[in-house]
């Protein structure tokens, strides 16, 4: 048998001729991007204008250095903000608005016992502290579902109607896995069964057909029907602090990556529970960052945000994710962020966020144009730390100002 000979491939062609077959397109080589510009944050400035947890954070989180010894290990102490919320606990660890209740602006009067933990932790108190050590056994508590009616506090039907109460149960789960996280304990045996148990419900919602289309139309409105589990924010908090289970866990994780780089669909989480129609407001949808006007309408939230997906490991694999990080982060002045006009700070952010700013004391004892100044340096001082925070754990490299 004759084998014809092949065609010569025309000049200046990047084919190759390979003898007896066809020719064959030359591999192209395409160079890796270039890696992101450094971030310099700058040190010196945060320990002198940012609060002592500020302080103490920007050292040990962004600069990975051992604080000194001497007043360093004190300095979260010094927070007004962290002793008045201790000094607003009840003797139970409990806090008099409720489990996730949240405050309005910038005051703290009737949070809500999971939120108060957790800005506690942020704004550096030990998680054997006084005070601390009381809410961590409630937490616990709430991990395990416990059927005291009084711990659902403000999420008690006022019937007890059996469905109403499940869910409030369910949510207090997960906003209190989150707050265990958050504290340290990923290796805690009773965290990871509940982690598990969590994650279990929201797998198989995900990998089911139902999670292409979940809306159901009951009337004039589109609604979640019972079954559907997706995601919650609380969820997303506490696999950020959780690192060797996730990658335990990678198969869900992927779908959950997936879940999350979809676009949010326009329609209320409305969700048929037993007879009700309940907000669940705690869903995520989607995408929950696309825009900057998203980002620069909430931005505690887009901060929040940003942390988790930098903790999880997703923030570089999202473009979007990584030119609103790279354009919050053009805004600053010598590595400090100076808010922009655009940008607002709402009365009232969410209950996973609320935890994350501000860290500073505020200006509510100091009026006048003094203590706005004082507000708005507070205000930079925190941005540029988490922008900081958020930049180290999204593997940008470091450089001390």
């Amino acid at each position: 048998m004759t084998i014809p000979p092949s065609p010569m491939p025309p000049a200046g062609s990047d084919a190759i001729l390979v003898p007896g077959e066809l020719t064959v397109p030359r591999p192209v080589f395409v160079p890796p991007p270039p890696p992101p510009m450094p971030v310099t944050v700058p040190i010196s400035w945060l320990l002198v204008n940012g609060s002592p947890a500020v302080q103490l954070r920007a050292w040990r989180d962004v600069a990975l250095q051992s604080p000194p010894a001497g007043r360093w290990g004190l300095l979260p102490y010094a927070s007004t903000a962290g002793w008045y919320l201790l000094g607003t606990q009840d003797h139970d660890g409990t806090w008099p608005g409720g489990m996730l209740a949240m405050p309005t602006g910038t005051s703290l009067q009737g949070v809500g016992t999971i939120p108060a933990f957790r800005r506690l932790l942020e704004l550096g108190w030990d998680v054997d502290a006084p005070g601390m050590a009381a809410t961590r056994r409630l937490l616990f508590r709430l991990l395990a579902e416990d059927n005291d009616p009084t711990l659902l506090a403000e999420l008690r039907p006022a019937d007890d109607d059996e469905e109403l109460v499940r869910r409030g149960r369910l949510l207090l789960r997960e906003a209190a896995a989150a707050a265990l996280a958050h504290a340290g304990f990923e290796a805690d045996p009773r965290l990871r069964g509940a982690a598990r148990r969590l994650i279990d419900r929201v797998h198989g919602f995900l990998k089911s057909p139902q999670a292409q289309k979940p809306w159901v139309r009951i009337g004039n409105q589109h609604v979640l029907p019972p079954e559907v589990a997706m995601p919650s924010f609380h969820l997303l908090v506490m696999l950020s602090y959780m690192p060797q289970f996730c990658s335990e866990h990678y198969h869900f994780m992927d779908l959950l990556f997936k879940w999350l780089t979809q676009p949010w669909p326009r329609q209320v989480p409305m969700q048929q529970v037993g007879e009700h129609l309940v907000e669940q407001s705690h869903y995520v949808l989607g995408d929950f960052l696309t825009t900057r006007s998203a980002l620069d309408g909430d931005m505690p939230s887009a901060l929040a945000w940003l942390e988790a997906m930098a903790r999880l490991g997703w923030l570089p694999r999202q473009e979007g994710w990584v030119k609103l990080l790279d354009r919050t982060l053009d805004d600053r002045k010598r590595g400090v962020w100076t808010p922009p006009r655009s940008v607002v700070m709402p009365a009232q952010v969410p209950v996973w966020s609320w935890p994350v700013l501000p860290l500073h004391d505020g200006a509510a004892e100091s009026a006048g144009e003094a203590g706005a100044v004082r507000e708005a340096t507070g205000l930079s001082a925190d941005v540029t730390f988490r922008l900081g925070l958020v930049a180290r754990l999204a593997g940008r490299t470091i450089e001390l100002g």
